[in-house]
């Protein structure tokens, strides 16, 4: 599916392209594949003279080197490879997005419908002046790719407070626990994402401000997006902090009750150690044994064993050991 955007009284207007005639007509300031055919791909060099590739063709994207996801070709053609997020109610999973400029036209190409795309074209349509060419959609991408990181991070936190209110307001079983380190180890894996996005973000806001490509206006922007990043950078360090923490003290938890049942296994073996004794005694059955000569010998015998075991419980309830 081809997307075509073209500039109608300062604001984006969303084209369909059905084919090559559409294509012919607009006069695009961004044009995006998403997931398009290989014939669609091919409309591409017809109408502006340049090769596109599949994402499932580009092999050698995923051994690209990190150095080499941005480049500038000899006729002025811009390259580059850049990861977006994409949050999901079950996992999260990160996106590959090929991005050309050329002639001041911004083309895209990625296998998924990525939401901060939506979220651009959103707010190009609504906002009038809000880009005036392919390198003012690029720049707003990564502007709202950091915002989407953002978001995702405002959800981490919400989160987060139910965990601690789980593992520091009441009494946590190990069935409990063991439900909040599976979410907590979710949220890591999430928080792990948004790092890896926000990296990706600013290594390739970067490369766009080393390559000299970007107006002195353009370049503040980028420069704006760089700092967004940094103040996001260490909010990923404290959920990591918070996270480790919360890990840390649900093991804890259940450690205590484990060690509670270890504690009770200890209690009782150390209180049948008195009536082992005594029923060993009487099962040796010397002469002068009373259950020989003595009627109620064996009675009495119980009775001993007994008192033996409330003896060292009694004890322990002194000590406060059974608590």
């Amino acid at each position: 599916m081809i997307n075509a955007f073209e500039l109608d009284s300062g604001r984006l207007r969303q084209v369909q392209v059905d084919s090559l005639e559409d294509l012919r007509a607009v006069r695009p300031v961004w044009v995006d594949f998403d997931e398009a055919t290989t014939a669609e791909l091919g409309w591409a060099q017809e109408v502006f003279g340049m090769t596109l590739k599949a994402q499932e063709d580009e092999e050698e994207v995923e051994d690209i080197e990190a150095s080499a996801r941005f480049f500038v070709e000899e006729n002025g053609e811009v390259h580059i490879r850049s990861d977006f997020f994409l949050l999901n109610e079950e996992d999260s999973e990160v996106v590959r997005v090929a991005f050309v400029l050329r002639d001041n036209i911004l083309f895209s190409i990625h296998a998924e419908d990525i939401p901060v795309f939506r979220l651009l074209r959103l707010r190009a349509r609504m906002q009038p002046g809000y880009v005036e060419e392919g390198k003012d959609v690029l720049l707003e991408l990564y502007a709202a790719n950091a915002e989407y990181s953002a978001d995702a991070l405002e959800g981490i936190y919400a989160r987060l407070n139910k965990f601690s209110d789980k593992v520091l307001g009441t009494n946590l079983n190990d069935e409990a626990a063991a439900e909040v380190l599976s979410e907590i180890a979710q949220e890591e894996d999430l928080n792990g994402y948004i790092r890896r996005n926000l990296m990706d973000t600013r290594r390739a806001t970067s490369a766009l401000m080393r390559g000299r490509v970007l107006s002195s206006e353009q370049f503040d922007v980028a420069r704006q997006i760089m700092r967004d990043i940094d103040s996001l950078d260490s909010h990923t360090g404290f959920l990591f902090d918070k996270l480790n923490f919360l890990m840390d003290a649900t093991v804890g938890f259940i450690n205590i009750n484990q060690n509670k049942i270890i504690k009770i296994f200890s209690v009782a073996s150390v209180a049948l150690l008195p009536p082992t004794l005594i029923a060993s005694l009487y099962g040796m059955n010397f002469k002068f044994m009373p259950e020989l000569t003595w009627q109620y010998g064996y009675p009495m015998a119980l009775v001993l064993m007994g008192l033996s075991i409330l003896a060292p419980f009694w004890y322990f309830g002194r000590k406060g050991w059974l608590k």
